[in-house]
């Protein structure tokens, strides 16, 4: 019986092969990017309060919802009277009730951020943007209430959120990406401070977003030593270290003085 051929490009087993490996890796490559309470303890324990919060202030009264968050807030008088309750629970509301942005939000930021350099530094990062970029604009806030320029009513308006520590995430995790991708974060990141400073005209959204944005470019050679060394983390497709050689024991005549185990 004749033999039958197929030609190349038709779909025979090499290509078959191929394809079949490329959506395996494509498959593989998204679930390595998925987040799991063992990859993201931090973002997603993080979100998990950020949720409750929000759900909280969508069913609970109104005016008790209003108190509390007067309460965390980071404004002028709260960080001149209780300065460390107000920067803490201020990170542990968002504005309005809708809690979906924010998921998106530490998925695209945190989370990356985490899996590269671990989540204590991760929570670093996020908390060095949220207390920074707070005490630097509601300084200005004070010194612009103090000279005049600004009733003082300035220094009793809400100030909760998480966009802070996002905003710190973000600029964080682009000084670990490659040149082109960290162009697209903080080209996005920009445009995103433009939009919402434009768009408010708040002196602290001013001020804080860009820095809270620039305090995660400035941790950039901090975290650049911890990004791919965290403790049992191997690269796709890495193959294992092994020692090159290992003595042999002394009672085995006639081996050789050392033993490959590669």
């Amino acid at each position: 019986m004749a033999e039958r051929r197929v030609r190349a490009g038709r779909g025979g087993p090499p290509y078959a092969m191929l394809r079949h490996g490329l959506r395996a890796g494509a498959v593989e490559w998204l679930l390595a990017r998925v987040p799991t309470p063992r990859r993201n303890p931090f973002a997603l324990g993080y979100l998990a309060v950020v949720g409750a919060t929000t759900t909280f202030a969508s069913l609970a009264d109104p005016d008790l919802v209003q108190r509390l968050q007067e309460a965390s807030s980071s404004d002028g008088h709260n960080l001149l009277s209780h300065p460390l309750r107000a920067l803490l629970l201020s990170g542990f509301w968002v504005a309005g009730t809708d809690w979906v942005p924010y998921l998106w939000a530490f998925a695209l930021t945190v989370a990356p951020l985490e899996r590269r350099v671990g989540p204590a530094r991760a929570a670093a990062v996020f908390a060095a943007g949220h207390i920074g970029a707070t005490l630097l604009s509601q300084g200005v806030v004070i010194v612009a209430v103090e000279s005049g320029r600004l009733e003082p009513a300035a220094m009793d308006r809400l100030d909760i959120g998480v966009s802070y520590g996002v905003l710190a995430s973000l600029g964080a995790l682009a000084g670990l990406l490659r040149p082109g991708g960290r162009a697209v974060a903080l080209g996005l990141a920009a445009a995103l401070i433009v939009e919402q400073t434009v768009g408010d005209r708040d002196l602290v959204t001013g001020v804080g977003h860009p820095a809270a944005l620039l305090t995660g470019v400035a941790l950039w050679r901090w975290l650049r030593r911890w990004d791919g060394h965290r403790p049992g983390r191997t690269r796709l497709g890495a193959p294992a270290e092994c020692p090159r050689s290992v003595p042999a024991p002394a009672s085995a005549p006639g081996r050789s003085a050392v033993l490959d185990r590669c």
